[in-house]
């Protein structure tokens, strides 16, 4: 693990002491490099939870059931969207994808923070709900960086290369409804960005709100 990141998780060691949890919105176009980052920063932030999507897509080599997402077929996913069960759900690429509402919502009520790893449709979708969230979305540095990214990964075929690569400019040009960009060119920099953007959230005055009124009270007594 890079010691850039470690560098910056003792200012994440704090739990927030915000009566709830905050919601992170990752997101990036296939191939951006969101999980990659989202695991390394899960791996060093205490007090960090990874909301676990639902899809209808096939595990790709060395996914897990219900680690990378729970994998569903289509039926048992539209009785899902049919039960209200998804915060948000959105097609994608001709597969369905979806975040399940109540991990999130019993996540946010026991005040833990949580990740939630989605395209830019999904992104959207939490946007509109009006939760208190902050949307990080990751740039990566070039189109053939990311064709090459996908390539590399090995697990689309070249009909789904395509649409992927072809709808990547319309999810970039939709980097202006985040309030955080990261450019992905060096893993270790844009992994420490990220974990600096948890950092600096715990800290905002607004979210501490209930430490702060504490602390001042023991002040009014001296």
């Amino acid at each position: 693990m890079s010691s850039k990141v470690q560098d910056v998780t003792p200012e994440c060691q704090q739990a927030t002491s915000s009566p709830h949890g905050i919601l992170y919105v990752v997101s990036s176009p296939s191939g951006g490099g969101k999980g990659t980052l989202i695991r390394r920063v899960l791996d060093v932030v205490p007090d960090l939870s990874y909301s676990v999507s639902y899809t209808t897509r096939a595990p790709r080599n060395g996914e897990v059931d219900g680690r990378e997402y729970f994998f569903v077929d289509r039926e048992r996913f539209e009785e899902m969207i049919a039960a209200d069960e998804f915060l948000e759900w959105a097609n994608v690429h001709g597969h369905l994808y979806g975040t399940a509402r109540q991990q999130v919502k019993d996540e946010i009520e026991r005040g833990k923070d949580i990740v939630l790893e989605v395209d830019v449709q999904g992104a959207a979708s939490v946007k509109r709900l009006g939760l208190d969230s902050v949307s990080v979305f990751i740039l990566p540095p070039s189109l053939e960086t990311l064709r090459e990214r996908l390539l590399t990964r090995g697990t689309d075929s070249a009909e789904e290369l395509r649409v992927r690569l072809a709808n990547a400019p319309e999810e970039l040009r939709q980097y202006l409804n985040f309030d955080y960009v990261i450019f992905n060119d060096r893993v270790e920099r844009a992994s420490a960005q990220l974990a600096a953007i948890v950092s600096a959230e715990r800290a905002r005055r607004s979210r501490q709100e209930t430490l702060i009124t504490e602390v001042m009270q023991k002040f009014n007594h001296m």
